[in-house]
């Protein structure tokens, strides 16, 4: 079997990420959900079910301590060679978030950002190929088990930053409350203002009260059809 041609692209902070068709490719949920992260200053993050790196390398800043879980080996190896390529410090580790006591200790990490499964194994969304399954639909995690493991390697306090699909909003919310993540700060991301949301933007507090803010909503296009002004900010337009 030929081995997957390796294709290179470049982030919005300048860093590089190789990519291969075996692996799922950086796509806009993880582009916008990196914009919508906001680690403080020094912070230690994790990028859980981390697959190739392209959310880990997109929040990257030299300030940051940041590590990533991901339970596909061929994933993490390629990842390493994107942090070799760009000579910067991250640790990338092979592991089961179902078993996230094996690779971090409890409360290690200050923030943390997940772009997890969205659909249910078996919903006929899986894509071809083994790989690009896992980073589709829920067989290897499901949400309940994500949030567990934020949960766990998150202190009091600590933040934690997910996309998801809207139509399984609830099961998100839900799981997340369940594990002491309150979400504080949501937005829809629309493809335009007259169309249905299309992903859902969370950040979570562990162990706060009460008080979500709902954003303004992000829209990709304006009423012209053009890409918004905050579309072409993030994707340097």
């Amino acid at each position: 079997m030929e081995a997957a041609e390796m294709t290179t692209e470049t982030l919005h902070n300048g860093l590089k990420l190789l990519q291969t068709d075996e692996f799922q490719k950086l796509g806009q949920d993880s582009v916008l959900l990196a914009d919508f992260a906001a680690p403080r200053r020094f912070a230690r993050v994790l990028d859980l079910g981390c697959g190739t790196g392209a959310l880990a390398l997109s929040i990257y800043r030299p300030d940051l301590k940041i590590a990533g879980l991901d339970i596909q080996p061929g994933a993490v190896e390629l990842f390493r060679q994107s942090i070799a390529l760009n000579g910067v410090e991250i640790d990338a580790k092979v592991g089961d978030l179902r078993q996230i006591r094996a690779s971090f200790p409890h409360g290690s990490f200050d923030y943390a950002v997940c772009n997890p499964p969205y659909f249910p194994a078996g919903s006929g969304a899986e894509a071809p190929g083994a790989a690009r399954a896992t980073a589709r639909c829920d067989r290897e995690a499901t949400i309940e088990e994500v949030a567990e493991a934020l949960s766990f390697v998150l202190h009091d306090g600590g933040k934690c930053a997910l996309v998801f699909r809207p139509e399984r909003l609830w099961a998100l919310l839900n799981a997340l409350q369940r594990m002491r993540l309150t979400p504080k700060r949501l937005r829809f991301v629309h493809s335009s203002a007259d169309k249905r949301p299309s992903a859902v933007l969370v950040e979570c507090r562990k162990g706060s009260g009460d008080g979500m803010v709902v954003e303004p909503p992000f829209l990709c296009r304006g009423e012209d059809g053009t890409y918004s002004a905050e579309y072409r900010r993030i994707y340097g337009l």
